[in-house]
């Protein structure tokens, strides 16, 4: 038999990397006093407060409206900033065909704080610039002077007391904004100079070390879910033989391209032979409450509530239009399906999981109908062929993928709680060191230079993002 009836040999565990065998330390400083400020409470004696307006300057330079139209720069937006790095490469655009928000000048060794939808708590470092960005006038650019360490700035601004502040402080409930006078008004506790750079080097240190293994946890997420993929294709293509984990002893031509070779005793069906297909029905913002709990089906998934339903039973659900276009769902009891979703129902004593898997390894998005919206044609659909098991055989198989899904998918929430308390630890860790609870000055003298971080992992688009931090690559 040919290598590709081989089974999956794959060994997730073997990417498992362990936490670091050692925490690192601090201990609270020898002495402290009254700040005077509410989110502060009490400080490092030795510690200045004050206001960011007398520490930093805010929104120095900016874009001036005589700007030559053809004068290009990369661009920042409110939407590509996470809480301490980018979720996007800033774009390059023309003067003249950029966005009147697109004025605030970001030099190297600035921090921009989002002023307006505080709640996203964009904050980002902006270290090793080739050239000046420009961001939106919806950040506030915090230049640092002289005596101030950029990166400590950068780590106050993304510390959980500040930005709540920043939240806590914003105006306006859908578009909650704060203005720059007032957040000028804010005060911070600052270190001297030596001691701001032991603490960014404590915590550049520290966080490097916790980014990398949300790295590797999150590298592992993406292995077990390729497994399970491949796993669902082996079984419902009969590559592998669910019982014994070996090819079938006999295999035939399918007659379709992509699948290949099939078992002897399977058959060939149109999905028309198995089952009946519908659009789902218009719904209109009237009609979805949150009253009846029964949930809404479309072309992006669950998209609300309704209190009345149009289906009972046990269907799959097929996006024919939106982001999830091709997408395949198996919806049991009482629910509604908009017009973005294919109702399907299985005829005979044809086993629904198994029928759900077999749509899932078609790729129906490939059959959509080019356009400006894509859509999932229905009797193009209905016409493909597809490898069917006896029925007995169906179950079999259908219990299979059951129980490995779960059990894949258990693993994979396991590690993603992993990474919430990396994450949470992270953001406790940067808030205790630059509001003075922790002195990591010791820790910080025995460290080495922090190295760089592996560039993160590429976005759905495939935009190369950059470690928190770091700028994107260019």
């Amino acid at each position: 038999m040919p290598n590709s009836k081989q089974p999956y040999q794959g060994n997730h565990k073997a990417t498992m990397r362990q936490p670091p065998a050692k925490a690192w330390t601090g201990q609270p400083y020898p002495s402290y006093k009254d700040s005077g400020v509410e989110w502060l409470g009490q400080v490092p004696e030795h510690w200045e407060v004050r206001r960011l307006k007398n520490w930093l300057g805010i929104n120095n330079k900016t874009l001036p409206e005589d700007t030559d139209p053809e004068y290009t720069f990369r661009y920042v937006d409110i939407g590509s900033v996470s809480t301490g790095y980018l979720t996007e490469t800033p774009k390059r655009l023309r003067f003249g065909n950029a966005p009147s928000r697109a004025r605030r000048i970001v030099a190297h060794g600035d921090t921009i704080v989002s002023t307006v939808r505080t709640y996203l708590k964009a904050v980002w470092y902006a270290d090793n610039l080739q050239e000046p960005l420009i961001a939106s006038t919806g950040f506030a650019v915090l230049t640092p002077d002289k005596n101030t360490l950029p990166k400590f700035v950068s780590y106050i601004c993304q510390s959980n007391p500040f930005t709540d502040l920043v939240t806590s402080e914003s105006v306006g409930i859908a578009y909650p904004a704060i203005a720059e006078t007032r957040l000028g008004t804010f005060s911070v506790c600052i270190p001297p100079l030596s001691e701001q750079t032991a603490i960014a080097h404590f915590l550049d240190h520290a966080t490097q070390r916790i980014q990398r293994h949300i790295q590797a946890k999150q590298k592992l997420i993406k292995l077990l879910e390729e497994q399970k993929q491949v796993i669902i294709h082996q079984a419902v293509t009969g590559q592998i033989n669910v019982q014994t984990g070996q090819p079938y002893p006999a295999y035939k031509d399918s007659g379709v391209e992509w699948l290949g070779e099939v078992p002897e005793h399977w058959t060939m069906r149109r999905l028309k032979t198995l089952c009946d297909m519908q659009s789902g029905d218009a719904i209109t913002a009237m009609s979805i409450d949150d009253v009846g709990k029964y949930p809404v089906f479309g072309g992006n998934g669950i998209r609300g509530y309704t209190s009345q339903y149009t289906h009972d039973g046990s269907f799959v659900l097929i996006g024919r239009q939106g982001a999830l276009c091709g997408n395949v769902h198996i919806a049991r009891g009482r629910f509604w399906a908009s017009e973005h979703a294919v109702v399907t129902t299985l005829r005979c004593n044809h086993v629904l999981e198994w029928f759900g898997a077999a749509l899932k390894t078609m790729d129906l998005n490939q059959y959509s109908i080019a356009a400006a919206q894509p859509g999932l044609s229905v009797d193009r659909v209905l016409n493909l062929e597809v490898q069917v098991p006896p029925v007995q055989e169906q179950t079999v198989i259908a219990h299979f993928l059951t129980h490995t899904t779960q059990r894949i998918e258990k693993h994979c929430a396991t590690v993603k709680r992993t990474i919430n308390l990396l994450h949470e630890y992270r953001t406790r860790l940067i808030a205790d060191v630059v509001t003075g609870k922790l002195d990591v000055r010791e820790a910080a003298a025995r460290l080495p230079q922090s190295d760089p971080l592996p560039t993160a992992a590429n976005c759905q688009d495939g935009t190369e993002l950059a470690a928190p931090g770091r700028s994107p690559r260019p």
